[in-house]
């Protein structure tokens, strides 16, 4: 059987498959980002959306990728958990 990171390995090695994963990456490391800042403040979606004002239906929207967050959004998001929203280019 072939797990998820072989299989990735595998596909990673069609240029085309490559280049359009790696420029969905910076949507995946704000995903995740979001649900290890909501993971490490100990809050469930619920108690997130009531923080912040925003549908506990949006947060798993963003937090599944099906939408994208504003930089208002993620400052509201931050302020809610009690966290500071820093953006960089590397």
């Amino acid at each position: 059987m072939t797990n998820f990171n072989e299989l990735l390995a595998e596909q990673m090695k069609d240029d085309e498959f490559r280049r359009e994963y790696e420029a969905l990456e910076p949507e995946f490391t704000i995903m995740q980002a979001m649900i290890d800042a909501r993971n490490s403040s100990g809050l469930t979606q619920k108690q997130l959306s009531d923080r912040s004002g925003i549908a506990q239906g949006d947060i798993s929207k963003l937090e599944n990728g099906n939408a994208n967050p504003s930089i208002r959004t993620l400052q509201r998001l931050a302020n809610a958990m009690g966290k500071k929203l820093r953006i960089e280019f590397l």
